[in-house]
């Protein structure tokens, strides 16, 4: 298993290794032991299954509020994303911040997204699919976001907002400044004023 840190360290790029022959490959995409053992140690209550027919459909930004908040492990089984993660947690010394990669299914990459981050991601190919794991079931009255297209979170999104295709209900979430975070940083230097 490969472990790579991002810029927000709470985020990590997972590449679980691909054993091939002739016949394609088989990968271990997730087991709880060796995931705790890279400090991914969170437990997963639900596996959702998305499908996007279109190019530059976008997802997000979302998070669920607690007690309902939920950590998820994203992955692509066919196609590609481009994956962001927002620190929303309030103290946190990388809050409006974000993360982004990009996950497709030739890299065989996923996504550990904590509890305290909007996730969101916009296709990068058509007849995409995403399989995602969480740490706690879907409460539609706890699902909360931000707007995905909020310049001041600096998202350098790779298809032009005019291009994207979004839901109502993502065009509606507010932006960053004017959502409430429910979310407290608790890590290092939290109340220290470092």
């Amino acid at each position: 298993m490969q472990v790579r840190e991002l810029a927000i360290p709470d985020v990590v790029l997972l590449t679980p290794a691909r054993h091939g022959d002739k016949r394609g490959f088989f990968s271990e995409v997730y087991n709880r032991r060796t995931f705790a053992q890279v400090g991914v140690d969170a437990e997963f209550v639900q596996d959702n299954h998305s499908f996007s027919a279109d190019r530059g459909t976008v997802r997000g930004l979302h998070f669920q509020e607690p007690p309902h908040d939920q950590h998820k492990l994203v992955r692509v089984v066919r196609g590609s994303v481009y994956d962001v993660a927002l620190d929303v947690r309030c103290g946190s010394p990388t809050y409006g911040r974000h993360v982004a990669v990009v996950l497709s299914a030739d890299a065989g990459n996923q996504l550990f997204v904590p509890a305290g981050f909007a996730h969101g991601l916009m296709t990068l190919e058509a007849d995409t699919e995403i399989l995602y794991k969480v740490g706690a079931y879907y409460a539609p009255s706890h699902d909360r976001g931000v707007l995905w297209s909020d310049a001041a979170l600096g998202i350098e999104w790779p298809i032009a907002a005019g291009e994207a295709i979004v839901s109502d209900r993502d065009r509606a979430l507010p932006r960053l400044a004017e959502a409430s975070s429910p979310f407290v940083y608790n890590g290092p230097g939290a109340g220290t004023g470092t």
